[in-house]
């Protein structure tokens, strides 16, 4: 790609903004024995009764450490969504300046496209599921700010080719943003690794998944620096609570409880999938990068009904593009996977 200039990226109101000071940036060492009345606290201790850290510095610094990543390069976000939200008030003008989603994909985008009145162009992707690099380049424009990957895909599980991100990275003008959410689940490296090699790449990833936290709402963002220091401009001073910073800190501190976790949804869902295979009704079960499964049956609507009857819920996929009559089961626990087998199999 040619010299990437993100200042003419930015929002001109976002590089004029001079950012909110809260009381604990101006005075960070909230673990000091010190006396503090700067915040207007209830000052009767209960764990919770201060204001959290707003730059999460111990969860960024545990995440630095795992990743291998400066944490300059870190953004924490309440849930993966705010992120995403962040990203479209910093880089898109309102009523003037336009997205590229690549459906079927994650439908917050075109949903954060609506509420930040931002024009989203749809270009679906190829009967295999991969983006059409060529097209989505031709689409482009010059209002064109912000192209979004979401590799490994949901709902189709499968990672998209790196050459073909790699030709998107290199020809698309704008900012383009690698949704991993499901990256632990696949073989495939994370694009975070590539960072200093593409300026114009952000890369969001959750604790929601692999790292079964998803009741807490935290996501991360991987970026430049200069990125980083845009987003961190304008996000809500405590946006990440205390409690999911201490668990969030818990869990980090275990990655081999993760690993362990992660190797049995990789065994379970070689093992469904097996199983689903099986089953008379079911057509195709497609390969998958993720800790879930995409699969064609005869009729979507009636099976996903017929499953609810039996106590069982999966996600019924078939008023998505490229995706009539599909299925999405999320890999369980064998228990439950063995009950989705068996309730299958009764309504052959």
């Amino acid at each position: 790609m040619g010299e990437f200039n993100l200042n003419t990226l930015i929002r001109s109101n976002i590089q004029r903004l001079k950012p909110y000071a809260s009381a604990r940036d101006e005075y960070k060492d909230a673990t000091s024995d010190m006396v503090f009345l700067d915040a207007n606290e209830n000052p009767f201790e209960n764990g919770v009764n201060r204001y959290p850290d707003p730059k999460q510095n111990k969860v960024k610094t545990q995440l630095s450490k795992l990743k291998d990543m400066s944490t300059e390069n870190i953004l924490l976000g309440n849930g993966s969504d705010e992120i995403l939200d962040l990203i479209f008030r910093a880089f898109c003008e309102p009523n003037e300046d336009n997205i590229i989603t690549l459906p079927p994909t994650y439908g917050m985008y075109e949903v954060l496209a609506n509420v930040n009145a931002i024009e989203c162009i749809t270009i679906e992707l190829d009967a295999n599921f991969e983006p059409k690099v060529d097209h989505i380049l031709e689409t482009a424009n010059s209002r064109s700010k912000l192209l979004f990957l979401c590799s490994p895909n949901n709902p189709t599980s499968n990672s998209f080719q790196a050459h073909k991100i790699e030709q998107l990275l290199k020809g698309f003008k704008g900012i383009v943003v690698i949704d991993e959410a499901y990256i632990d689940f696949s073989n495939q490296e994370s694009w975070m690794r590539r960072l200093q090699e593409f300026p114009n790449l952000i890369v969001t990833q959750t604790l929601s998944k692999a790292y079964g936290m998803a009741g807490i709402r935290l996501g991360i963002c991987y970026a430049s620096k200069e990125i980083i220091a845009v987003l961190d401009r304008i996000k809500p001073p405590y946006n990440v609570n205390e409690l999911t910073q201490v668990k969030a800190i818990e869990r980090l501190s275990r990655p081999e409880l993760v690993i362990d976790e992660i190797q049995n949804i990789l065994e379970q869902r070689d093992w469904l999938k097996s199983q689903l295979e099986s089953i008379g009704f079911i057509d195709k079960v497609y390969k998958s990068d993720a800790n879930f499964l995409l699969a064609k049956v005869d009729n979507a609507t009636q099976r996903y009904s017929e499953l609810i009857a039996k106590g069982i819920v999966v996600r019924n996929r078939t008023n998505q593009p490229l995706c009539e009559n599909c299925l999405r089961f999320t890999v369980g626990n064998s228990e439950e996977n063995i009950k989705l087998i068996k309730a299958l199999k009764q309504l052959q």
